[in-house]
C-alpha cells in the first residue's frame, strides 16, 4: 500500500510545487492508517522523539515530541483530517506530558490539508522556505556596518546575540527560553566555530549588533536533508539574529548579503522562521524565500482534537 501511496503522493506533491522534493518512505514508527468515505485508504507514520534536556533542540522543541508522517496518496484534505481523528486515539493509550508535542511538516501549498490541520487544532509554528541561486548581486552596505567572519575570542558576543534572537522567538513562535539556555547556546557556538562553520558577525562603531550562523548540506538519498529539499548542495541558514536596539537599520540585510555570497550552495539555500514573528515573514521574504514546508504543531499533544 504504501509504495502506491509514496508514487502518487510525489506525483501531486509536484502539481502543488515545482520545488518540492519527491515523496520518500517515512522513518520506522507505528503504522496509522484511515478508510475514507469513498472507499479509499490513506495511512501515516508516528514517530516519538525524547529530547535529552541541555541539547540545543529543546530550544524550539517540546522535550517529547509525537511526528505524523502522512502517506495521503492524491488526498489532500480528506486523507488529512481521516489521520488526524485517529490520532488522538493513539495518544490518550500513551498519556503524553506537558512537555510535549504534535508535529506535522506539510507542503505550504496544499491548502486543502491547511484547512483540515487548523480544524484539528494545529497551528503553524514555523515555515522552512527556499531560495533558489541567483546571480551575483552588489553586496548592501548598512550605514557603519562592518560584517565579519567570527572566532573563538568572539563566544561572548556570539552568545548575547544568540540569545536576544531566542528571547525574542520565545514571544513570537516556537522557541523556549529554558534554563541553562544561554550555556546551550555558548556550547553548540563554540562547536560552529572550531569546527569551522560559517558564522559572521556584524559591528557597528565597535559594538556587536548582530551575527549570522549557518553551514552546506547536501541532499542526497537517504540523507535528512532529501525529505525536505530537492537534491543537491543547499546553504542552510541556522540563525540569524540582530540586537534589540539595531533592529530595522539594516543589519540583518548586510549579514545576509554576506551569507549569500558565501553560503549559498548550487541549489539554493533554505532556513526556518516562525509565520507569527511580525518581522521575519516580510524580511525573508525581501530577502528571496518562500514558504516551501510548513511545521504544524500543537503543544502538549494530548490538545489535539
Amino acid at each position: 500500500m504504501t509504495a502506491g501511496l509514496l508514487r502518487a503522493q510525489t506525483a501531486r506533491f509536484a502539481g502543488l510545487d515545482p520545488l518540492l522534493p519527491a515523496a520518500v518512505e517515512p522513518p520506522p514508527g507505528d503504522l496509522l492508517a484511515a478508510d475514507l468515505p469513498d472507499g479509499g485508504r490513506v495511512a501515516g507514520v508516528l514517530t516519538r522523539t525524547a529530547l535529552a534536556p541541555g541539547t540545543p533542540q529543546t530550544l524550539w522543541s517540546a522535550t517529547e515530541v509525537w511526528e505524523l508522517h502522512p502517506l495521503l496518496g492524491a488526498v489532500g484534505g480528506a486523507g488529512m483530517d481521516a489521520l488526524l481523528r485517529r490520532w488522538p486515539t493513539v495518544l490518550a493509550r500513551v498519556f503524553p506530558g506537558r512537555d510535549s508535542s504534535c508535529v506535522v511538516h506539510w507542503p505550504s501549498r496544499d491548502t486543502e490539508a491547511t484547512a483540515a490541520l487548523l480544524a484539528h487544532g494545529m497551528v503553524p509554528l514555523s515555515v522552512l522556505a527556499v531560495r533558489p541561486p541567483r546571480p551575483a548581486e552588489r553586496p548592501f552596505r548598512s550605514a557603519g556596518v562592518e560584517v565579519r567572519t567570527a572566532g573563538p575570542a568572539d563566544l561572548d558576543a556570539l552568545v548575547a546575540s544568540a540569545m536576544a534572537e531566542v528571547e525574542y522567538s520565545s514571544r513570537v513562535g516556537g522557541a523556549i527560553l529554558r534554563a541553562g539556555a544561554a550555556e546551550i547556546k555558548r556550547e553548540a557556538l563554540l562547536r560552529h566555530v572550531e569546527q569551522g562553520d560559517p558564522v559572521w558577525l556584524a559591528e557597528r562603531g565597535g559594538e556587536v549588533v548582530g551575527h549570522a550562523e549557518g553551514w552546506h548540506t547536501d541532499s542526497t538519498p537517504g540523507s535528512w536533508a532529501e525529505t525536505r529539499v530537492r537534491h543537491g548542495r543547499w546553504g542552510y541558514v541556522n540563525c540569524l539574529s540582530v540586537t534589540p536596539s539595531a533592529r530595522g537599520t539594516g543589519v540583518g540585510r548586510a549579514l545576509m548579503d554576506v551569507v549569500h555570497a558565501e553560503l549559498v550552495g548550487a541549489a539554493g539555500s533554505f532556513l526556518y522562521y516562525n509565520p507569527p514573528n511580525p518581522l521575519s515573514p516580510v524580511f525573508w521574504a525581501r530577502q528571496g524565500y518562500r514558504p516551501l514546508w510548513t511545521v504544524w504543531e500543537i503543544r502538549p499533544a494530548g490538545a489535539l482534537r
